[in-house]
Formats: C-alpha cells, structure tokens, sequence
C-alpha cells in the first residue's frame, strides 16, 4: 500500500509505539513503503504482531526514561501511537526522564483517574516532553480510513437509517464524557453502549440479548463507531476488522456506520468481502446526519 505522508525522513526518525492489533504493523509497512525506516517500540502484554524485518525493542508503557534514551540514540523526531491498549498503566510503572519529572504530576492525574481520551492526551504529552512529535497513523495510512457513503455492495434501507441516527447521537453523547466511541440502536432505541470491555464485547452482549428475546423480533439495528467529540486524532481512532463484521452479524445487525474520515478499516478488502458475504452494510457518514 503506497501512501504519501506531510513528513519525511528529513525530520528524523520515525518510530511507532505498537499495542495490540493489525493497525501498528499496517502503519509500519506504509511507512516503509514512502520510504521510512520505522523503529518499533513493542508494549509489553500488548503487540502481539510478528515484527521480522522491523528493528525493535520491548517497551513497558510509563518507562519514560527508556524512551528518552531509545530516542537520543536512534535520532528519533516523530512518534505515531498505534493499537490497542488492553490494561491500563499503573502509577507504579510510570519512570519518568528528566524531561516529564515537572510535567509529571498533573500528567499523571490524567493517566490514573481519566478516560481513555484523557489516559492518551497525558501520554502524548509525556511523549512530546521527550522533545518529539507525535503524528497520527491517519497520516501514515490514510488509505485505510472510511469514505463517505456506502463501502461495499450493501446499502442502509430506511430503517437503518432511521437507527443510524439514534445510534449516532448516543454515540456521540457517551464520547462527551470520554466513555467509549459506539452505540447500537434496534427499532428506534438505543441498546447497547460500548464500556471499558471494547466494541467486540459489546456487541456480544446485544447477541445475548437477541438469544433471550429481549429485542423486537424480526428487527434488526446498526452499529455506530464515531469519535469522541473532542477525541485527539493523534490516537484511537474507531476501528473495525473482519472479525468486527462477524460480532455484528451474531448479534443481527444489519450494518455498520463510521465517522467518515476519522475510522479506520483495517484488513479493508477482507472486511468488506465479509460483510458483502454476510449481507451487512458498511457506511461513512458526517456528524451532521444525526
């Protein structure tokens, strides 16, 4: 995948911070692919990517002072965060450089007691502090990010719609307080709202109550992953795979709708097979259409 990228090898190194996921290894190989050579920064428990043929170190999230020193000695100017993050660091595990220890105490107030949103704000700036830029994996990759309208050979009919909406605004609505990015509506009426436990999970519990006939029979509903409304772009973007497709076929949902722009597909041309397979939609929408 060739992708063209604001910066350049010119303003140093490029590094990624990989967690958990396809994304971080999607990234490092467009990256190589307009000429990069990406150093990858492994989180402990997390990346779980096979890295042959990247250069790499094992990092455990919070140890500042290692990540000061990878980035003096590999001439490091630019840092893109990419991946899922399943455990939260722990106050413990924080080891800050000389560059975070001023910065250290409000940060670390965010890191603990915060959302997700607030958790990746504070970790950018303890990155930043190290006297990097972090980039997003949106400038890296932006091949995989929703286009607006219909992706794939199925279509939302009225109806989806009609639960786009509802689902669009809750999702929005739980992003303001920096809870989770998506939302499941069935006939009019919001179900199912995504926690700590991912969308995957979520979507689960809406096949558990499809099974014990808690929703309307014969009625299907939309999945809606969109940003938080003050989500930092740099990190976290909403995401779906393959296996996203088939959480929302169990759960019978007719579609999915993204933040056209702002949510990447990952595996794209799989994920759309699937969900041609499968009979799902696929759809980029604006926020203006709730």
């Amino acid at each position: 995948m060739a992708s063209t990228s604001p910066n350049s090898q010119s303003d140093g190194r490029l590094a990624i911070i990989a967690g958990y996921g396809q994304l971080p290894f999607d990234v490092a190989l467009a990256a190589k692919d307009i000429g990069e050579n990406p150093f990858v920064f492994k989180l402990v428990g997390e990346a779980d990517q096979n890295w042959d043929g990247f250069e790499t170190t094992a990092f455990q999230v919070g140890d500042f002072s290692y990540l000061k020193q990878q980035i003096t000695q590999r001439c490091i100017k630019r840092i893109v965060m990419a991946g899922g993050v399943k455990k939260r660091p722990q106050i413990s595990q924080v080891r800050p450089s000389l560059n975070t220890i001023l910065a250290l105490p409000s940060i670390i107030r965010k890191i603990i007691s915060g959302g997700d949103d607030a958790l990746l704000r504070g970790f950018i700036e303890l990155i930043e502090a190290q006297g990097c830029k972090v980039v997003g994996a949106h400038e890296i990759v932006p091949d995989l990010l929703a286009d607006i309208g219909t992706i794939g050979t199925h279509s939302a009919d009225k109806t989806a719609k009609s639960d786009m909406k509802v689902a669009i605004e809750a999702a929005l609505k739980l992003g303001e307080l920096d809870i989770g990015q998506a939302a499941v509506a069935v006939s009019g009426r919001v179900v199912a709202l995504e926690g700590l436990e991912g969308t995957d999970a979520m979507l689960s519990r809406v096949e558990g109550l499809r099974k014990a006939g808690r929703l309307p029979n014969g009625k299907k509903g939309v999945l809606v992953k969109f940003c938080k409304p003050k989500q930092d772009m740099r990190a976290d973007l909403p995401t779906i795979g393959p296996e996203t497709i088939e959480h929302a076929k169990r759960a019978g949902l007719a579609g999915i709708v993204l933040e056209a722009g702002k949510s990447f597909i990952l595996h794209r041309d799989k994920t759309i097979k699937t969900a041609d397979k499968e009979g799902l939609f696929i759809l980029g929408a604006e926020r203006d259409v709730a």
